[in-house]
């Protein structure tokens, strides 16, 4: 009985999706629930597991973009598993065979080896006509399209020759166009390569032109005095992962201070919806993270409701999940007002691009040591620029710079602003 695999739907509004890699191949056993193909939609990668064990028929090809409910596979689930004896004995046959034909050979060697010094001036003459002839069927440059091609930086192969047996004139490769010119090149290799853009990237780069084309996207820019949240995590850092099982990471006071501007701000919190404009009373934050795919964005659902904790720990939980391939298109549906932390990377300062159709993204950069006026003298302190993008059809320059300036102070004064002076309590110690 062959059982026909459909794609299945990965989730609201998807109609189609491409087949990025086949990871087994055509007429190969599987076993039921194991990873047979990965398939891109324009928001994830997700695995497609065997319904069925059996001998499996490939319907479909790499690269395919085929309609949610479309059979790609089947699986003759009758079809025996097949024992490792029959492939030892296919390998003693073929080795016995290789065996008889060395030997064969060797004998026919020897038959022939008395009539080599008689024939060999003619098979030179044979074989230098032979080789002759090759060159034209072949479709190689005459000398003169050769030294023609290389002064233009063109690759034979790309030249169609016109000549007896497609062999290449000199008139050929004068009527051939190469790249314009560029002065001379180096001594380096110029050489290119193409591949297909995966679903997934091409509807980000849609996504960003979008952005870019289609909000009136505007950036302003603040610096933040990193050191009392340096002193904090210095001091409870080991008892905090110790307590909760994970680290004490910039995330968890960014996105408390992100809730906390939102509340002061709610414009910013809110989307254009046609001639309408939305305002969520909650806070899903899309945090985004990298994945073996690409950038990922999940999103932290009602983080008013999280603590130090529990942003840590959601946090790392969708972290792992995209790591591993596993985060789902829902987990990363939705979601507010979006955090990116360029500064890993190393990212000095940015102007990060709004995550449509949301109307703000907070840009964190790298920590760096910086001299800055403390009380009327030069101190240095670590300073992190940070960037926020909005879209200002619907956010104001005024709410903006302060939304801004809100999360600087939050950050600057965190055991007040943040954890209403209770630290070992913010901290669930």
């Amino acid at each position: 009985m062959a059982l026909e695999m459909k794609v299945p739907s990965p989730g609201e509004s998807i109609s189609e999706v491409e087949i990025a890699e086949w990871l087994v191949k055509d007429g190969e056993y599987v076993e039921k629930d194991q990873a047979v193909a990965e398939v891109d939609s324009d928001k994830a990668t997700l695995e497609l597991p065997a319904e069925a064990s059996g001998i499996i028929t490939l319907k479909a090809e790499e690269g395919d973009v085929v309609q949610v409910g479309e059979v790609v596979c089947l699986i003759d689930t009758e079809a025996e598993k097949p024992s490792g004896g029959d492939d030892k004995k296919e390998k003693s046959e073929s080795k016995d065979a290789s065996d008889n034909k060395k030997s064969e050979d060797k004998k026919e060697d020897k038959k022939e080896s008395k009539y080599e010094d008689k024939s060999s001036s003619k098979d030179e003459k044979s074989k230098s006509s032979s080789d002759s002839k090759e060159t034209y069927a072949t479709g190689s440059p005459s000398p003169a399209a050769k030294k023609t091609l290389d002064e233009k930086n063109i690759d034979p192969k790309d030249v169609k020759g016109t000549g007896r047996d497609g062999r290449i004139t000199k008139e050929d490769a004068m009527n051939a166009e190469g790249k314009p010119s560029m002065g001379s090149p180096g001594p380096g290799k110029r050489s290119e390569s193409k591949s297909k853009m995966s679903m997934l990237r091409r509807k980000v780069a849609e996504r960003l032109v979008s952005a870019k084309n289609e909000t009136a996207m505007l950036t302003t820019f603040n610096e933040v005095n990193m050191q009392p949240i340096f002193d904090l995590r210095s001091q409870y850092k080991e008892k905090f992962k110790e307590t909760h099982g994970v680290s004490l990471g910039f995330m968890s006071f960014f996105t408390l201070a992100v809730v906390r501007a939102l509340d002061k701000f709610p414009a910013v919190n809110s989307m254009i919806d046609g001639k309408e404009m939305i305002t969520y009373d909650y806070k899903d934050i899309s945090i985004a993270v990298s994945g073996p795919k690409g950038l990922m964005v999940p999103v932290m659902r009602n983080a008013e409701n999280l603590g130090f904790r529990g942003v840590e720990q959601e946090v790392k939980r969708l972290a792992l999940r995209a790591r591993d391939g596993k985060i789902t298109v829902d987990e990363m549906t939705g979601g507010t007002f979006t955090i990116s932390n360029g500064g890993v990377f190393g990212s000095m300062l940015s102007t990060p691009i709004i995550n449509p159709p949301q109307s703000g993204i907070l840009g964190m950069h790298n920590i760096v040591e910086r001299p800055v006026a403390i009380d009327g003298k030069v101190e240095i302190r670590p300073i992190m620029y940070v960037a926020l993008s909005y879209d200002h059809r619907i956010i104001d320059g005024k709410e903006s710079v302060g939304f801004l300036v809100a999360i600087k102070e939050a950050l600057e004064d965190p055991k007040e602003l943040l954890m209403d002076g209770n630290v070992e309590k913010a901290l669930e110690l």
